[in-house]
């Protein structure tokens, strides 16, 4: 568990240099200079929850449309939990009180897709052994 813990940790800070590097390009940085902060690797690494929420809605075949949505709202909720306590201590690492579609400066429900998509790939990594559903319309 401690494994998954750290490799969730880990991953997200990948993704946020990553995500902010490309961030910096809209701004003309040519060195796509990124930034985290340490605060990041314990709000990342709870993704771990992912992988009994993976399991269960596998074992329901739930397709990946359902399963990312319920991700993302668990992502939502982490961020605006974490974002909350870490605010209120004069410490929270994002602001997006300037973006259109914020809560409380915390939340950026725009990011919807990218958590959606965040969350499926927590769940490859976690849950790799996991037979995957695709929903079908009938």
């Amino acid at each position: 568990m401690i494994k998954k813990y750290l490799l969730c940790g880990l991953t997200g800070w990948c993704m946020e240099v990553f995500w902010t590097g490309m961030g910096s390009a809209l701004h003309k940085d040519k060195k796509l200079t990124s930034n985290t902060s340490i605060w990041m690797f314990p709000i990342y690494a709870t993704a771990i929850i992912i992988e009994p929420l993976c399991r269960k809605l596998c074992s329901r075949k739930k397709g990946p449309a359902i399963r990312g949505m319920i991700y993302s709202l668990c992502i939502f909720a982490t961020e605006f939990c974490s974002g909350a306590f870490l605010k209120k201590r004069g410490c929270c690492p994002w602001d997006y009180s300037k973006a259109k579609f914020n809560i409380k400066g915390i939340v950026r429900l725009d990011y919807l897709p990218v958590w959606f998509v965040v969350g499926l790939i927590y769940e490859k990594i976690l849950c790799p052994d996991v037979k995957y559903f695709k929903h079908h319309a009938k």
